[in-house]
């Protein structure tokens, strides 16, 4: 079960921001502004407890608030690992 740290929106920029998206990105596909995206991520870092982006996945994943296959690994970088 997920736990309900995170708002639907914020998983959802947390999502992004896991499979390599910029503000500036996230708030063009998600129709905000790159600030509110910024807020939103200060939100995160906040509840989540983390320093930084990573540090923010990284926990999200150990609390559950991200599973694995929510993060796409473009074929090249999954063929180098392979």
């Amino acid at each position: 079960m997920r736990s309900q740290l995170l708002t639907a929106r914020r998983r959802l920029v947390l999502e992004l921001v896991a499979n390599g998206y910029t503000s500036t990105q996230i708030g063009r596909r998600l129709g905000i502004h790159r600030n509110t995206v910024d807020r939103h991520l200060a939100e995160i870092f906040r509840v989540l407890g983390a320093r930084d982006r990573a540090n923010a996945v990284a926990i999200a994943l150990a609390v559950g608030e991200l599973d694995t296959h929510q993060i796409h690994i473009p074929d090249q970088q999954r063929e180098a690992a392979a």
